[in-house]
């Protein structure tokens, strides 16, 4: 199964969600109009890491920010992922949602691994379920940022049949090099495509690192940002992952149980 897909690497500014918006319909536009049939926007696109306003940004599912990215979705008849600010019960969630051309909801994913340094732990809580998605390309892995640092959420997704794993982000440039071996290195061990979006710009006085990138399941970088703001665009055979598995048979030869 072949996918074109888009990563919109935007410079997106802290606690301004409408300016944001403008910049991510910008991008999706762009993206639906060069043939991509998904796009993903960064972790946390619609507010930045503005945490102390956590309550002023979130909503249900299907409210408020979703609704409108569900929109956006549907509008440019794209399908389209990112994260933002859940509530539901009264806890608050960084959660990833995946939307199909049609505006519908294909899955969400509530970060599992929250990032102490930034106190992602004190305003959120933390998911509980590895999330794999049906898609019209087939099955999708979804993961957050500080997640890259966690390989069994990886291996837990290629397990379950993710043959493209989407990861959106707000990753810094100091540990950038991090960030570009980490993402090689979860395609090659699992055998599947990595599609990965960072920001761009600056974020609470620390430069983000960009490098937004797909990665084939050699660990090949299929696109490579740099540090600004790009659209990337890849196209993708997923049928390369079954050809590569069975060239080289590492799920045959796991012994979880010793594990």
């Amino acid at each position: 199964m072949k996918i074109s897909l888009a990563l919109a690497q935007l410079d997106l500014k802290r606690g301004d969600p409408e300016n944001n918006f403008l910049k991510a319909q910008e991008a999706v536009l762009q993206a639906s109009n060069q043939g991509a049939e998904i796009v993903l926007l960064p972790e946390l696109w619609a507010s930045g890491f503005d945490l102390d306003h956590t309550r002023v940004y979130a909503s249900s599912l299907g409210e408020g920010w979703f609704a409108r990215m569900r929109d956006l979705a549907a509008e440019n008849e794209i399908a389209l992922g990112g994260s933002m600010i859940e509530k539901k019960q009264g806890e608050y969630f960084n959660t990833f949602v995946l939307y199909n051309k049609d505006g519908d909801l294909l899955g969400s994913y509530r970060k599992i691994h929250l990032f102490q340094k930034l106190q992602e732990d004190i305003h959120f809580a933390g998911g509980n379920q590895i999330v794999v998605v049906d898609s019209p390309w087939g099955k999708l892995g979804l993961a957050i940022c500080y997640d890259l640092r966690f390989p069994e959420i990886f291996r837990s997704c290629a397990v379950q049949g993710a043959e493209l794993i989407l990861l959106v982000a707000e990753w810094p440039l100091k540990r950038i090099e991090h960030w570009k071996i980490l993402l090689q290195a979860r395609a090659i061990e699992n055998q599947c495509f990595i599609a990965a979006v960072n920001k761009a710009g600056i974020s609470q006085g620390a430069a983000l690192g960009g490098n937004s990138a797909v990665v084939s399941p050699m660990g090949e970088f299929l696109a490579l940002g740099g540090e600004n703001e790009e659209l990337l665009q890849a196209d993708l055979d997923l049928d390369e992952v079954s050809k590569i598995r069975e060239w080289m048979p590492v799920f045959d030869d796991r012994r979880p149980g010793v594990y």
